[in-house]
């Protein structure tokens, strides 16, 4: 049992390198800047996503709001999936779908950068939220997995991780958002 267990965790490691191989580092190194960009212009990170993608969300703002790797100002940053008033009552009195969107009408601005992850690319919370952001004017980014999905469409621009496995695919989101931290760190110097 344990020799199986051993050959498991091995292709695991080795699906996971290819999975953070096929990061496009040209696209990461873009929406890098265009983050730097909006946020000297005053404008704010929206992140947003479903179960262990609302924890990357988080992890995002809190990479930005707090410091990554170096000490720097705090720079505004917001999360909508930590109100859980604000989550409850939008999808118990409208919908489930729109629990980011609506969220979105009251705060976001086309100064701002929003990011939308979701694993498979077809959350339908996700995609409204994308759509509500760009119908505003914001640059909208998606960090997907598998083929992107639906809101490879819809976003400004769509970071995918070329696996099917979820878990996979939420370990390469977290290395690309920290890619984007270093590079947007290094654009401070």
């Amino acid at each position: 049992m344990l020799e199986n267990d051993h050959n498991l965790l091995e292709k695991y490691v080795s699906d996971g390198i290819e999975a953070r191989k096929s990061i496009e580092v040209s696209a990461v190194i873009t929406v890098s800047e265009i983050l730097f960009d909006r946020l000297k212009k005053g404008g704010k990170l929206i992140t947003f996503g479903n179960g262990g993608s609302a924890a990357d969300a988080q992890h995002f703002v809190a990479e930005l709001s707090g410091r990554f790797m170096k000490e720097r100002r705090s720079f505004p940053a917001v999360a909508l999936t930590t109100n859980s008033s604000s989550l409850t009552a939008i999808g118990n009195d409208y919908d489930f779908s729109k629990v980011f969107s609506r969220q979105l009408e009251g705060i976001c601005a086309k100064e701002d950068f929003v990011v939308g992850i979701s694993t498979s690319g077809n959350s339908p919370n996700v995609i409204e939220g994308i759509r509500t952001a760009r119908k505003i004017g914001a640059f909208t980014l998606a960090l997907t997995g598998r083929d992107g999905g639906k809101v490879r469409n819809e976003a400004d621009k769509c970071i995918w991780v070329n696996s099917d496995v979820t878990p996979l695919i939420q370990e390469v989101h977290i290395a690309i958002i920290h890619m984007i931290c270093y590079s947007f760190d290094a654009m401070l110097e």
